[in-house]
């Protein structure tokens, strides 16, 4: 079974009831590998082979998705305190701005000293709308999550198309649009990559993408050699683990399949700037799952 998160064309589900014990678990921490090795992301894994150039990381929200109604402030607040210094939104039940007006978000995560860099949202109605909020609030994209597999290739190319004109009504705002991907876009459709389509029939002044690194690597896909291949073209990531077996979920950070050390390095090195940590789903409770990923990126990071 693939597991995709039809995201924002539903609300995010009632947030979780009751008081919340907010307990950090200590990270577990992930062992780097001492001897190379070629994983499912494609990448040669060697000791030593040079660090992310990451300076910071940040929160997909949809991570917190069963807490975060029920205490925006507070929640926010808490992944503050594990260090992480970027925001990615989504559209809640609440809004992507969690039921505070565009200044009086800013001002708040300019409290916290957090930074946010975009959110998702259905760009398909009320575009304009959402930038200019999106833009007042201090934000530099809005993004299109989840789309769907579409049948022909021909409605893949309709897509770039709509992408195109999205773009433009961002940019009159001053705001940048994007694309989120999952893994059904790189699943091959009459000897295509739709991904491909979609990133060769849109205007690079106009559309961005953000990769989900589990979900290129679910779709058995090279991600080194696609970041490559579209250097510049991708500018946002998530940073998600993977494990396939028997069906794909994601997990903490450093218990999966993905070697994000070489990977990430050669994110970096294609343009990628806004590393953004996301979990789908948790062995355990929500904020330690956030709490252990946080640790990892830290000691992943060599910050400059």
């Amino acid at each position: 079974m693939t597991y995709n998160r039809r995201l924002f064309l539903k609300s995010a589900g009632a947030a979780a009831a009751g008081s919340l014990v907010l307990t950090l678990a200590s990270c577990g921490g992930s062992k780097e590998k001492s001897s190379e090795s070629t994983d499912s992301t494609g990448v040669a894994a060697t000791e030593g082979a040079g660090a992310p150039s990451i300076p910071d990381f940040g929160l997909q929200l949809y991570s917190v998705r069963d807490i975060i109604g029920a205490d925006p402030k507070g929640v926010l607040k808490q992944i503050a305190g594990f260090g992480y210094k970027k925001i990615e939104s989504y559209a809640g039940d609440k809004g992507f701005l969690w039921g505070m007006t565009p200044k009086e978000y800013k001002a708040y995560m300019d409290e916290l000293g957090i930074v946010t860099v975009s959110t998702h949202a259905d760009t398909t109605k009320d575009l304009e709308k959402i930038a200019t909020e999106a833009k007042e609030a201090g934000l530099s994209y809005i993004l299109q999550p989840y789309i769907g597999p579409q049948k022909t290739l021909d409605e893949w190319k309709k897509r770039a198309e709509e992408f195109n004109k999205r773009g433009e009504i961002c940019n009159k705002v001053g705001i940048k649009f994007g694309y989120h991907n999952h893994d059904y876009s790189f699943k091959e459709l009459d000897g295509k990559i739709p991904q491909e389509i979609l990133l060769d029939g849109t205007d690079k002044s106009l559309v961005h993408f953000e990769l989900d690194l589990m979900w290129i690597v679910a779709a058995k896909a090279d991600a080194a050699a696609h970041l490559k291949k579209y250097a510049g073209r991708y500018e946002l990531c998530h940073i998600k683990d993977l494990v396939s077996n028997p069906e794909n979920h994601s997990t903490d950070l450093g218990k999966g399949e993905i070697d994000f050390a070489s990977l990430l390095k050669v994110a970096s090195d294609s343009g990628v700037t806004q590393f953004i940590v996301e979990q789908e789903e948790y062995p355990g409770p929500v904020l330690t799952s956030i709490g252990n990923d946080a640790e990892y990126m830290k000691k992943l990071v060599f910050k400059s």
